[in-house]
């Protein structure tokens, strides 16, 4: 599979490592597949010592993988937010910028008629909720695979519509 080139956005797209964080008109962060305690520490510098707009197109905070929970992009993108006292762009669940594009795909239909459908409390059912959609939490693959929803509804208030095993 050939990789993005993100010739797509209209902007030249440079990758940080941790030894190498070219000067830059911001920091995008879309995947934390690099991502380790080097590359953070460098990203906290750079732009602490040199303010710009940071951008996250993932604002996951984790994701279920076979080896356990991965800390995602969003994750990163709040603490350098908490660290530095800055205040990040967020593109994706639970934003409103995501449904909104969802909605304006679905021109005409009235929001509570549309659906989210997803496996997380905090950023499909909350995300989707706020957007005036009806949700579905599904409950036997993703975030919840082998966990009793009940107890996670009952402790965040965070109610989906109808609960379903699997899409």
């Amino acid at each position: 599979k050939a990789a993005d080139t993100l010739d797509d956005i209209g902007r030249d797209v440079v990758v940080w490592s941790a030894d190498d964080q070219p000067d830059g008109d911001g920091v995008l962060l879309l995947s934390s597949e690099r991502m380790d305690a080097a590359l953070m520490d460098a990203l906290e510098r750079t732009l602490a010592k040199k303010p710009r707009p940071l951008i996250c197109a993932n604002p996951d905070l984790v994701a279920p993988r076979e080896t356990g929970l991965s800390c995602e992009p969003g994750f990163y993108t709040h603490a350098l937010a908490d660290r530095l006292g800055i205040t990040p762009q967020f593109f994706g669940k639970p934003f409103d910028n995501a449904f909104e594009a969802a909605a304006d795909c679905l021109a005409g239909i009235p929001s509570d008629r549309i659906a989210m459908v997803g496996d997380t409390l905090h950023t499909d059912v909350l995300g989707g909720a706020a957007a005036g959609m009806r949700t579905v939490l599904i409950e036997r693959h993703g975030l919840f695979k082998g966990f009793d929803v009940d107890k996670f509804i009952a402790a965040s208030g965070i109610r989906p519509d109808y609960i379903c095993p699997t899409t």
